[in-house]
């Protein structure tokens, strides 16, 4: 059983910054993917940023040159560092993990950004 724990949420002023952190259970480069997904009330879950295991990233326009996504092997830990944040990136953010195309979440965290 995978588990992803995810941390760094709260309450950060619009124009400030984040950094969220998801602990993952299980060895990281066995995963194929991980990504960063979010849904804010009344919304759908959307994604976010995703990382390869090959270390390639990519980006929802909305978060583009805002968000960085990054990882530590040694450490089984994806990150998510969140600048220039704007109120309409509030939401729970959830770590994410696929592996030959098993999906696996964990709890999410809150991200309040006031304005």
């Amino acid at each position: 059983q995978v588990q992803l724990v995810e941390s760094g949420g709260g309450l950060v002023q619009a124009g400030g910054s984040v950094r969220l952190s998801c602990a993952a259970s299980r060895i990281i480069s066995s995963f194929n993917n991980m990504a960063w997904y979010r849904q804010a009330p009344g919304k759908q879950r959307e994604w976010v940023a995703t990382i390869t295991a090959g270390g390639n990233t990519n980006y929802a326009d909305s978060v583009k040159g805002r968000f960085t996504i990054s990882r530590d092997n040694a450490k089984n830990t994806v990150f998510l560092q969140m600048n220039s944040l704007k109120p309409e990136d509030a939401a729970v953010y959830y770590c994410n993990a696929v592996q030959i195309g098993v999906q696996y979440w964990g709890q999410g965290t809150q991200v309040t950004v006031s304005s």
